[in-house]
């Protein structure tokens, strides 16, 4: 577009790419800050009392969600409500100019307004228009989708958790963020799509089927092998050790997965012997023993601190690492030169946010627009949008 009206296009990998973003909370937000990070223009549709998530407080920067803050970077705000016909008429033209449209509406919860696939592709028939919902767009549709729902009835809750216990909810809404990169990644294969047909499609994500997908050996555990498997606190049903051992200090994360980091791990403690025991030189016998393993180890790791163990550990190749607060995780990025934190904005608008999780070498993640304020593009994307649009697209 060459008109001085339109949204400024970005460098990077989707560079020129229009997104229109009818989602909110976290999963759809997500999805669209990652493409904007790669260069997408995103516009943020927002109803006049904005996204929940701007009031999910604490805990604020300033007076602003930092819920928010966290994943609505590199977007412009327009506040629509499409219960108003005019309202209605610009949401439905963005979406006729959009490359890609991304939604979390309840299925068919936009048709109303003509914003449902088949009235936009029939506007628009290159969009890529991604949908996510909770359970899918058939019998489950009628289903509110929340990820703490999801994460109990995925069965991941039946998996978190001391086995003598109650069922645990994940410390974050994991199944979203999983179905937000599983957005992404339709968008991304149906642009691939259309740029080599030029036809677009409709990309459908469902929580519960990320979570079906993200619980990987415990799925296939079921769907393969016949076998449920339930919680066993922070042991892994299938490798040992892969669990917190106490030091002398605090727990250590210590994941020996192959026979050679075991061998390894034992000759940092001094019980290369252990290695050689028949009982414990395969993976299989050391998970089937892993009650005799297990003081053998706890007893030599007893001898010093969990950080001076994981620099030890570490230099001779056994995974492992301490068992950190959020600020120590990203005291560990910068210990390891991953410049976990990038600043959004200038001045009074400068939010500090958390890096793009993908490296590229020719066509880096930009940061160009803070968290929007609602609505503070507003007048200048009604502008574009009521006008004649340019003929240089």
């Amino acid at each position: 577009m060459t008109d001085d009206t339109a949204p400024e296009r970005g460098g990077g990998p989707l560079s020129g790419v229009l997104v229109a973003d009818f989602s909110r909370v976290l999963a759809g937000p997500y999805a669209t800050m990652l493409l904007a990070d790669m260069g997408a223009e995103v516009v943020k549709v927002e109803g006049p009392t904005g996204d929940d998530t701007r009031t999910w407080t604490p805990p604020v920067r300033g007076d602003v969600s930092t819920y928010y803050l966290g994943v609505n970077r590199g977007k412009r705000s327009i506040a629509l409500d499409l219960r108003d016909e005019a309202d209605a008429r610009v949401a439905r033209e963005l979406a006729r100019r959009a490359d890609v449209l991304v939604e979390n509406f309840k299925p068919g919860g936009l048709a109303k307004y003509g914003l449902d696939y088949a009235s936009v592709n029939a506007a628009n028939p290159g969009v890529v228009y991604a949908s996510i919902s909770g359970f899918g767009s058939g019998a489950g549709r009628d289903v509110p989708g929340y990820d703490l729902m999801v994460q109990a009835m995925s069965g991941l809750m039946s998996l978190t958790g001391d086995p003598e216990g109650p069922p645990y909810r994940a410390g974050i809404s994991v199944f979203d963020v999983m179905a937000g990169n599983h957005a992404a990644i339709g968008v991304l294969a149906a642009l691939r799509h259309r740029d080599a047909t030029g036809q677009g499609q409709h990309v459908e994500v469902n929580l519960l089927s990320s979570a079906l997908t993200g619980l990987v050996n415990h799925s296939s555990a079921y769907v393969a092998g016949g076998v449920v498997p339930y919680r066993m606190g922070n042991a892994h049903p299938s490798v040992f050790p892969y669990e917190p051992l106490p030091t002398a200090d605090n727990d250590l994360i210590v994941a020996a997965g192959n026979d050679g980091q075991f061998r390894r791990l034992c000759e940092v403690l001094g019980i290369p012997e252990v290695a050689d025991d028949p009982r414990f030189a395969r993976n299989a016998g050391r998970t089937e023993r892993r009650e005799e393993l297990r003081p053998i180890l706890v007893g030599r790791l007893a001898t010093r601190g969990a950080l001076e163990w994981f620099d030890l550990l570490v230099a001779a190749g056994v995974p492992c690492g301490p068992i950190n607060t959020i600020d120590g995780g990203f005291a560990m990025a910068e210990r390891f030169g991953l410049d976990p934190v990038v600043e959004v904005g200038e001045g009074d608008r400068a939010v500090p946010t958390t890096r793009h999780p993908i490296r590229f070498s020719a066509t880096p993640a930009a940061y160009r627009l803070p968290p929007p304020e609602l609505d503070e593009h507003g007048d200048e994307l009604r502008k574009w949008l009521t006008q004649e649009e340019d003929d240089d697209v």
